[in-house]
Parts: C-alpha cells; sequence; structure tokens
C-alpha cells in the first residue's frame, strides 16, 4: 500500500547554462510531493504514522529552505533538486519501515518533474 505527503520550501537559484531568464538569480517556492510503500502493521492498521513521514521529508527540506540552491546543489535544477531530496530522505524513511516510491518536485505552479525508482 502507499501513503503520500506533501511539503513546500523557498529558495533562490540561477542556471547560468539556461538558454532563458532562468540564468540570472530568482527564486521558487517549491512543493514536494513524496510516496512511501509498505504493509499494514496489524495492531495500528496503518502503513506508518503520516505525520512521521513528513516530519521525515521537513527535516531534509530544512537544508533548502530559505536558501542559495547554488550553496547546496552543484546545479540546482528540479530534477537535480529530487535526486537531492530523493538522496537524503530514503535512508530516513527505510528506518521507519517503509519503502521511498517517488519524489515530485513542483516549481512553482504547473511544472514538476517526477523521480520514481
Amino acid at each position: 500500500m502507499k501513503l503520500g505527503v506533501c511539503s513546500h520550501f523557498s529558495a533562490a537559484h540561477k542556471l547560468p547554462k539556461h538558454a532563458g531568464k532562468c540564468k540570472q538569480l530568482h527564486g521558487h517556492t517549491y512543493k514536494v510531493e513524496i510516496v512511501v510503500e509498505g504493509e499494514k502493521d496489524k495492531e495500528t492498521e496503518c502503513i506508518v504514522d503520516f505525520s512521521e513521514v513528513k516530519a521525515l521529508l521537513d527535516e531534509v527540506l530544512e537544508h533548502l529552505d530559505h536558501k542559495y540552491l547554488n550553496d547546496v546543489i552543484s546545479y540546482p535544477t528540479s530534477e537535480n533538486i529530487a535526486e537531492f531530496i530523493w538522496e537524503e530522505l530514503e535512508g530516513k524513511v527505510e528506518g521507519i519501515g517503509v519503502k521511498l516510491k517517488s519524489v515530485k518536485v513542483w516549481e512553482g505552479e504547473g511544472k514538476w518533474v517526477m523521480l520514481e525508482k
């Protein structure tokens, strides 16, 4: 069974290799959706508590929130942000008994990337 949570962070970055406006310093409010998978516990009848998963996601997003992303991720495209979140989060969620299935990063409204493994 799968379970998902969302959170947000705001940050600035620039993408010097980009052909358009994104080569200049600018910022976004990002939405991050993650999905984990696991088996229902026989006692609680839940995979895991939503708040546990959300707390782990928020812990990872603290590294990005209100930061200049180029100082954290060498080239902070949405794709590379999703990979960073995956790498930081995967072991944490396994520690609470679930497996990370996807990370979806929304850059503003109407644009997103998704990493699934």
